[in-house]
C-alpha cells in the first residue's frame, strides 16, 4: 500500500503542472509555393505594379519588374491595427550607382511602412507618405534582405518598431529603429512596396503577419 502511495504521488503533482502554451498560429503565412507561377494571389490586392509569381531553382517568388520607374506596392492579410508584426524578404541589385527602394507596412496605404532606401544608406519609417524616422544602414546588394515591422501598444502611446538584416546574419535581438507614436493607428492590411529605381526587377518572399512578441 505504502508503495502504490509513492507511485500515485508524483504522477498527481505532475497532472497538477500548467501545460506547456502551443505558440500561436500566424495571422497570415505566404511562400509563394501553392501560387500559380505567371499569377497573382486572389487574396492580394495590388494597389499599382504588375507583380506576378515567378520560379526558379530554389523555389517560387513574387517579383516586380525593374520598369517603370515608380512607387508600386500592393496589400495582403487581415486587417490589424496593434499588437501585431509583419514581415516579409526583399531581393534587390543595384546597376551602377543606382539601388532600390523597399518596405513592408501595417495599418493600411497611409499607415506605417520600414523601408530600406539603399542609395541613401538608410532604414527609414514613413507614415504614408511622410519621412518619420531614418538611421543608417548599410544593405547588401545581391543578397535576400528581411524586414520586420511591429505595432505595439505602450501606456497612453504606440511604438512603432523596425528591424533589417541579411540572409546568413541572426535577426537583432533590439530593434535597429523605433518611432514613438502618440496617435492611434487605423486598423489596415499589411502591405509590401517596391521603387525599382535601379532597372532591375524587386523579388519578395515569405510575408508573414503575427501577434507581436
Amino acid at each position: 500500500m505504502k508503495t502504490s502511495r509513492l507511485i500515485f504521488l508524483p504522477l498527481l503533482v505532475a497532472a497538477s503542472l500548467p501545460l506547456p502554451l502551443c505558440a500561436a498560429e500566424p495571422l497570415y503565412k505566404n511562400d509563394f509555393e501553392s501560387a500559380e507561377v505567371g499569377k497573382m494571389p486572389s487574396e492580394m490586392m495590388v494597389m499599382a505594379g504588375a507583380f506576378e509569381v515567378k520560379q526558379d531553382k530554389d523555389g517560387k517568388y513574387l517579383e516586380l519588374p525593374g520598369e517603370p520607374l515608380d512607387t508600386f506596392g500592393l496589400l495582403f492579410g487581415p486587417s490589424v491595427k496593434d499588437d501585431v508584426s509583419a514581415s516579409a524578404r526583399f531581393f534587390g541589385t543595384k546597376k551602377g550607382r543606382k539601388f532600390p527602394t523597399f518596405g513592408v507596412s501595417l495599418n493600411g496605404v497611409n499607415g506605417y511602412r520600414l523601408q530600406v532606401s539603399a542609395a541613401k544608406g538608410a532604414l527609414e519609417f514613413y507614415k504614408g507618405d511622410e519621412a518619420k524616422l531614418s538611421v543608417p544602414f548599410t544593405w547588401t546588394a545581391d543578397a535576400w534582405t528581411t524586414l520586420r515591422i511591429t505595432v505595439r501598444k505602450s501606456g497612453v502611446g504606440w511604438v512603432v518598431e523596425g528591424k533589417a538584416w541579411a540572409a546568413g546574419s541572426p535577426e537583432p535581438e533590439k530593434p535597429l529603429i523605433t518611432l514613438e507614436e502618440k496617435t492611434e493607428p487605423n486598423a489596415g492590411r499589411a502591405g509590401i512596396w517596391g521603387m525599382p529605381f535601379a532597372n532591375t526587377p524587386i523579388r519578395f518572399d515569405d510575408l508573414l503577419i503575427e501577434a507581436a512578441k
